[in-house]
């Protein structure tokens, strides 16, 4: 039994020191290899508040109609240059993107209407002009919108205000004017859409269409005007259509 042990154990050495004399001829074990990742330059994130400018075009229309003749003066649909400031923020959930936004604008408008000409009753043929001014135009809109990574397509809607000139009321015949409402706003909706593309860290360009539409308003011929004295205009479908560029400085919260 003894020997039948000792055999074992001498067996065993002798399979442990060929086993540790194969793996030192083997060497150390090769070293691990490392990949590097490729290069992914980061996400631009639209979150943070803005300020910027923005000039482009504007088109007003809309008619003026009388209570008393039925008379319609239709709104010739003349572009006119707007430019003027905005500040917002956006807040952006992955590639969703929401804010809010207020824009405010001059605008060089002297909207000249149609000549109308008819004849009055027991007087001969009159010719009559509107002419109005839109002095400046400010709107406040939610905006949404979807993120290409540094592009971003949006929507908005919310409301607006045209602070309105003086409305001028011309006989062409007689030569006689009168002027009403100076210095009334029109209020109204907004709706509109663009897309802003971020070209550097903070600094982002913007191409935009909205329209405004505003409410009606109306004025009374007064007394002392030849031939529509006491007469009532009312304006019909009268809106705002503007096209803009822009640029935003993005004080950004999300960027490295």
């Amino acid at each position: 039994m003894y020997k039948q042990f000792s055999a074992i154990v001498l067996a065993s050495s002798v399979l442990g020191f060929s086993g540790a004399a194969s793996a030192a001829d083997l060497g150390p074990p090769p070293a691990p290899v490392y990949k590097v990742a490729p290069y992914e330059p980061p996400q631009f994130y639209w979150t943070g508040l803005y300020l910027g400018g923005n000039v482009g075009g504007g088109w007003t229309q809309g008619s003026w109609t009388d209570s008393m003749f039925g008379i319609g003066w239709g709104n010739p649909n003349n572009p006119v240059f707007i430019g003027g400031a905005q500040v917002g923020a956006n807040y952006q959930i992955q590639h969703f993107v929401i804010g809010l936004e207020a824009d405010f604008d001059w605008a060089a408008s002297h909207r000249v209407n149609n000549v109308v000409t008819f004849t009055p009753p027991g007087a001969g043929p009159n010719s009559f002009q509107l002419a109005s001014n839109n002095r400046w135009i400010t709107t406040l809109a939610a905006r949404a919108g979807y993120a290409f990574d540094s592009i971003l397509l949006y929507v908005k809607g919310g409301g607006g205000w045209v602070g309105s000139g003086h409305i001028t009321l011309s006989n062409l015949t007689t030569n006689s004017a009168a002027t009403f409402s100076n210095g009334s706003t029109d209020t109204g909706w907004l709706v509109g859409g663009g897309l802003e593309w971020a070209f550097a860290h903070n600094w982002t360009v913007r191409f935009e269409y909205d329209f405004l539409g505003l409410s009606n308003r109306s004025f009374v011929v007064p007394a002392a005007f030849p031939v529509l004295a006491g007469d009532t205009f009312t304006s019909q479908h009268h809106n705002v259509q503007m096209a803009t560029v822009g640029i935003n400085y993005l004080f950004n919260l999300g960027n490295p």
